[in-house]
């Protein structure tokens, strides 16, 4: 009967540590998984991709619950196979992420550039304006605060143009849209003026 019990617990304490040893917390997958994402967000997926980038965090942030889920279970109930899985899923989707990450930020490069183009033709197309409008007593004034407006405006694109040369491509076409559409309505405005002196 002793003989049997003691067989029992050495059963019971073998099968404990055969259960504890499958359960090991997965630390080399949480690594490379934590790593993956750091790596998606230096390719700047975060600004260029938000929603993809949102997607992978949101995977690894699902895995370490789950993990912290099995770490409060009793060693002998504790199972990483699942979140094993999902840790490896996190590191094969963050190449793609990082990958369109950096193609985008290619993309909103030349956006800007080209923006940044257009916009400056603008602004000599709105100067060429400007010697085109009356000069009149309300003119003068009015002319003044156009060209104030206008000296912003260049003030931006050159802020554009070296937000494009430290890399900051979307901060950059942030700015040279919001400038682009300043110009514009400066140049329909300073039409409605001299076309309204032609009548």
């Amino acid at each position: 009967m002793k003989r049997n019990v003691m067989l029992t617990f050495a059963s019971l304490f073998a099968l404990a540590i055969l259960f504890t040893g499958c359960a090991k917390l997965p630390e080399v997958e949480i690594a490379n998984a934590k790593a993956a994402v750091e790596a998606a967000k230096v390719a700047e997926a975060d600004r260029y991709v938000p929603a993809e980038y949102q997607a992978l965090s949101d995977s690894l942030n699902a895995a370490m619950t789950e993990i912290e889920n099995q770490k409060s279970k009793f060693a002998m109930f504790r199972s990483y196979k699942n979140v094993t899985a999902k840790l490896n899923n996190v590191v094969v989707l963050a190449e793609p992420v990082k990958e369109y990450a950096l193609i985008r930020k290619e993309e909103v490069k030349e956006e800007a550039q080209q923006m940044l183009a257009e916009a400056t033709t603008l602004v000599s197309e709105v100067n060429t304006l400007i010697a085109r409008a009356p000069r009149g007593k309300e003119g003068k004034e009015a002319l003044e605060a156009i060209k104030n407006d206008l000296a912003l405006v260049e003030a931006t694109l050159a802020e554009v143009s070296t937000l494009i040369e430290s890399g900051d491509y979307m901060t950059a076409l942030d700015k040279v849209n919001a400038a682009t559409e300043k110009g514009n309505s400066l140049k329909m405005e300073l039409e409605e003026v001299i076309a309204k002196t032609r009548r």
